[in-house]
C-alpha cells in the first residue's frame, strides 16, 4: 500500500514494515491528542469568551476519577510506545546468523565497500534479493551515517569504532543511498546506490569480474608481514597470547577484569595495545596507529576470525 504512495520511499525490506507501522502509530497518537487539545482549547474559549452568560460556578475542588483517567490513559499509551519501539529495535539490532557480511569504510566523500571474497565497490552495493546482510562498518575520517531510506535503516559511521546494521532485501531494484550526517562542504554528494539483484545473477556479479584478495587473505598477510605471528604463536614461551579462537573467547585481563575479544576489543589492542593487557603477559607490543588503515584493520580482524580454536587435550571438553 504504501510503495505508491506520491513523496514515500517504497518498502524494500523486511524490517520496513515494522518501522512504518510504528511510524504510523505515532503519528495516529499525535493527531488524536492534538486534536483534543485543539478543540478543547478552541471549546473552552468560545464558551467562556468575555462577556459570556456561560456558567462559572461550582467549580471542582478535586476528582480521583478524573485524576485516574489522565494518568491511567497517557501511561497505557506510552507503554504501548516503549514496547513497540522497544520490539522493533531488538529486531533491527539482531542481524541473523546466517546474514551475509560486508565491510564499510566511509571516507570524505565516499563508500568504500568490499564482499569477503575480495570484490570492491566504490558509492554501489549490490546485495541478492531475499538475504540478509550484515555491514560492519567504520570511518577514516569523520562522523558519516550510512542510511538507505527504502530499507529503513541508518547507523552512524564512526571514527575508531565499530557499528553494524543489517538488512534484508524484498525486492530487486536500485535504491538510494546517503551519508546523512553532515561531513564536510561535499556531504550532499556522498551518495550512491543499493542494487538488489536476484541471486543467480548476484552469484554471477559476484565472481564474473576480477577482483582483490579476500580481507581475511589480506589481513593474513598483513599479519605476517607485521610480524605479529612471532609473538603470537601458539607455542610456549611466546611473548603474547595465542590467536587461535580468539575472535569471540572471553580474555582474562590484568587486574581481575575479563574482556569479550569482539572487533572492538581486538582493534583496541592493536592500536592501544596498553589499555587492556591479557593476564599472564608484560606489554611489549608495540602500537600499530599509524601503521595500519582502518582497511588493513578490518582485514586482520577477518583473518583472526578464520583461526581455530586449538584442540583439547584428550579427556577434555573443546573451548565453546
Amino acid at each position: 500500500m504504501l510503495n505508491n504512495l506520491p513523496f514515500f520511499p517504497p518498502q524494500a525490506s523486511t524490517g520496513a514494515s515494522q518501522v512504518d507501522a510504528l511510524y504510523f502509530y505515532l503519528i495516529g497518537i499525535s493527531v488524536v491528542m492534538s486534536t483534543l487539545i485543539a478543540g478543547l482549547l478552541a471549546g473552552f474559549a468560545i464558551r467562556y469568551r468575555r462577556k459570556s452568560r456561560a456558567d462559572r460556578t461550582g467549580a471542582l475542588d478535586g476528582s480521583m476519577k478524573l485524576e485516574v483517567i489522565w494518568t491511567i490513559i497517557p501511561f497505557l499509551v506510552a507503554m504501548s510506545i516503549f514496547a513497540w519501539g522497544a520490539s522493533v529495535y531488538v529486531h533491527l539490532s539482531r542481524p541473523p546468523d546466517d546474514a551475509m557480511s560486508i565491510l564499510v569504510v566511509g571516507k570524505r566523500w565516499m563508500w568504500k565497500l568490499q564482499h569477503l571474497n575480495g570484490r570492491r565497490e566504490i558509492n554501489e552495493l549490490h546485495v541478492p534479493v531475499g538475504r540478509a546482510v550484515k555491514l560492519t562498518m567504520t570511518s577514516e575520517d569523520v562522523i558519516h551515517s550510512f542510511f538507505v531510506p527504502a530499507f529503513r535503516v541508518k547507523a552512524d559511521v564512526l571514527p575508531g569504532r565499530y557499528t553494524s546494521l543489517w538488512f534484508a532485501p524484498t525486492r530487486p531494484g536500485r535504491y538510494h543511498l546517503f551519508c546523512a550526517e553532515y561531513c564536510g562542504t561535499r556531504h550532499s554528494g556522498m551518495v550512491g546506490w543499493v542494487v538488489v539483484m536476484q541471486p543467480e545473477e548476484f552469484q554471477a556479479w559476484l565472481g564474473g569480474e576480477a577482483r582483490d584478495v579476500a580481507p581475511a587473505r589480506a589481513g593474513e598477510r598483513l599479519f605476517t608481514n607485521l610480524g605479529c605471528a612471532s609473538c603470537h604463536n601458539p607455542g610456549s614461551g611466546a611473548r603474547g597470547p595465542s590467536l587461535q579462537g580468539v575472535f569471540g573467547a572471553t580474555v582474562a585481563l590484568k587486574g581481575g577484569a575479563r574482556a569479550s575479544a569482539d572487533e572492538s576489543y581486538l582493534r583496541e589492542s592493536i592500536l592501544d595495545p596498553q589499555a587492556k593487557v591479557v593476564d599472564g603477559y608484560d606489554v611489549l607490543m608495540p602500537t600499530f596507529r599509524g601503521l595500519v588503515g582502518e582497511e588493513g584493520l578490518m582485514q586482520i580482524l577477518e583473518y583472526l576470525k578464520t583461526l581455530e580454536p586449538p584442540p583439547a587435550p584428550s579427556g577434555e571438553k573443546p573451548r565453546p
